[in-house]
């Protein structure tokens, strides 16, 4: 544990760079996606990138990052401990909380991925918040999204929009399509196997960077616990699968060999210091 938090505690340089899109090419984002819709392999990671910091900036448009410096700071020095643990540890990764009531947690494409105030709020310790930032890192890893833009009617509407933007001659207008895409993308959510492939990734990752495995299966259990009309649940509900079907698939993983985890108090503590600073 002592390990745990050293080494943890050497990200916090690299946090300091989270979420700066001030430098992003609107043009090369759009040129990517032609770039996605014409080519027959595998999107490069330069690619991947870019993509993933236009659609990055289109959560930011429907929500903006919360206004609390050393709680970014925190979220992102979690995740990025989480994602040195992957198989894709020099992406470059950010991780952000959403200023939105909702209960929700989306990632993008090239290492961007946002949790909701709405969905930190009913966290209980720093095991639970690793246990969703490995689920969505697990997108990331997998290539969910890009996967998704591919796909039928998503990926005409991608190619379309490249087309439509590289044409444009105003950068809010090129601005405001990407934007629009995002929404239409994360409004629909991925496929269930998605979801189901990143909790099972998300439990092993966050027990490789040596939190407690039912960090997720808990946030499940909270989150079922809640009165399904309320209307914080309703996007959660329509992109993603039931959460009983999704702890009764957990279930047979949760084995043995990742128990021992559990009593992290030092984690806790570090959990509720950031979280009593949240505005």
């Amino acid at each position: 544990m002592r390990a745990l938090i050293l080494l943890w505690s050497m990200t916090l340089a690299m946090s300091a760079q989270a979420f700066d899109f001030g430098s992003i090419d609107w043009d090369k984002a759009a040129k990517v996606v032609q770039k996605v819709k014409k080519a027959n392999t595998e999107v490069t990671e330069p690619q991947e990138i870019e993509l993933g910091s236009g659609i990055a900036s289109s959560l930011l448009g429907a929500a903006p990052l919360l206004d609390n410096p050393a709680l970014q700071n925190y979220v992102n020095r979690v995740g990025r401990w989480i994602a040195l643990q992957s198989e894709r540890p020099d992406l470059p990764w950010h991780f952000g909380v959403l200023d939105d009531a909702d209960i929700n947690a989306f990632a993008a494409p090239g290492g961007y991925v946002f949790i909701t105030k709405g969905l930190l709020a009913r966290m209980n310790s720093e095991a639970e918040l690793a246990g969703v930032l490995a689920h969505e890192i697990s997108h990331v890893l997998r290539k969910h999204h890009l996967q998704a833009l591919k796909k039928g009617a998503r990926r005409e509407l991608m190619a379309d929009l490249a087309d439509d933007a590289i044409e444009s001659h105003g950068g809010d207008e090129r601005l405001s399509k990407l934007v629009s895409a995002g929404t239409e993308l994360y409004a629909r959510g991925l496929d269930k196997e998605d979801e189901f492939e990143s909790d099972r990734m998300g439990v092993v990752l966050a027990a490789r960077a040596g939190y407690d495995p039912y960090g997720l299966p808990a946030v499940l259990q909270t989150l079922q616990s809640i009165n399904p009309t309320d209307s914080n649940l309703a996007l959660m509900f329509k992109t993603h699968p039931g959460f009983d079907k999704r702890l009764e698939l957990l279930g047979p993983l949760m084995s043995p060999a990742l128990d021992g985890l559990e009593d992290q108090p030092d984690l806790d503590r570090r959990f509720a210091a950031a979280i009593s600073g949240r505005k």
